[in-house]
C-alpha cells in the first residue's frame, strides 16, 4: 500500500471532499433551493399520521410504545438515514474524497487523537447526526480504514456530546435566553460554548486513547512474563 505522502490525489478528489464537507456539515440546511446540497434537508422526515377520529396526529413511531416493538420501530426510522449516508459516501469515495481527507487531515488528526484523516467526513457528519457518524464509522471499519484501537478512540469522540451542533441548538441554546433577577440577560457566547464542548470531546477521545495504551502495555507485559 502507498503511504499518504506517496499517494497522488487529483484536484477532483479535493473538490469531492469540499462538497462532502458542505453536504454533511449542515451549512446549507434550508428550505431554499440550495437545500439540495444539505444531507439533512434531502434526508427529510416522516410525516404525521392520524391518531384518532378527532383528527389528532402522531409521529411515525406513535405514542406510548415500549419493549422490543418500540425498539424495532426506532431502528426502522434510522434505516433511511443510514442508507442515504452510506450511499453518498460510496459515491464520494469513488471520486476520491476519502483519499483527499486522508492526505489533508491525517497530519492533524494523528497527533491530536491518534486516528487517520479518513475519519474527517465522519467527524463532520457526527456533529450533525449520530446516525450519520455511526454509519460512516462502520463503513470505515468494514473497509479496513480503522483498526480496533482507532475505532474505540473515534467512538469515544463521537458519543461524548453526540450530534453536538444539532442537539446544542435544539435544546442547549435556550440557556442563552436566561435572565438574572434584574431582568438583564445572562452573559454567554454560543461560539465559546460549542468550542468548549468540542475541545472536551477531544479530551474524552484522548482519555480513551491513554486507557487503551495502558491496557495494551499490561497485556504485552503479561504475555512476556508467560513466555
Amino acid at each position: 500500500m502507498k503511504t499518504d505522502e506517496q499517494e497522488k490525489v487529483s484536484i477532483g478528489a479535493y473538490i469531492a471532499l469540499a462538497f462532502a464537507v458542505v453536504f454533511f456539515s449542515g451549512l446549507m440546511k434550508s428550505n431554499e433551493w440550495y437545500g439540495i446540497f444539505d444531507f439533512t434537508t434531502l434526508n427529510g422526515s416522516f410525516g404525521n399520521m392520524l391518531k384518532d377520529a378527532t383528527g389528532g396526529t402522531t409521529y411515525f413511531r406513535g405514542v406510548g410504545g415500549s419493549g422490543a416493538r418500540d425498539g424495532f420501530m426506532f431502528a426502522l426510522s434510522l434505516v433511511p438515514t443510514c442508507m442515504f449516508a452510506l450511499g453518498m459516501i460510496a459515491v464520494l469515495e469513488h471520486f476520491g474524497a476519502l483519499k483527499a481527507a486522508r492526505k489533508l487531515l491525517t497530519p492533524i488528526l494523528r497527533p491530536i487523537m491518534g486516528i487517520p484523516g479518513t475519519t474527517g467526513l465522519a467527524i463532520i457528519g457526527s456533529l450533525q447526526s449520530t446516525d450519520v457518524g455511526a454509519g460512516l464509522t462502520k463503513s470505515l471499519v468494514d473497509e479496513g480504514e480503522l483498526n480496533e484501537t482507532e475505532k474505540d478512540i473515534f467512538t469515544a469522540f463521537q458519543f461524548s456530546g453526540g450530534a453536538l451542533i444539532v442537539n446544542f441548538f435544539g435544546s442547549g441554546a435556550i440557556l442563552f435566553t436566561l435572565t438574572d433577577s434584574t431582568g438583564a440577560a445572562v452573559p454567554g457566547s454560543i461560539g465559546l460554548a460549542l468550542a468548549v464542548m468540542f475541545v472536551f470531546k477531544i479530551v474524552g477521545a484522548n482519555i480513551m486513547r491513554f486507557y487503551l495504551k495502558t491496557i495494551d502495555k499490561k497485556i504485552t507485559a503479561k504475555t512476556a512474563e508467560a513466555n
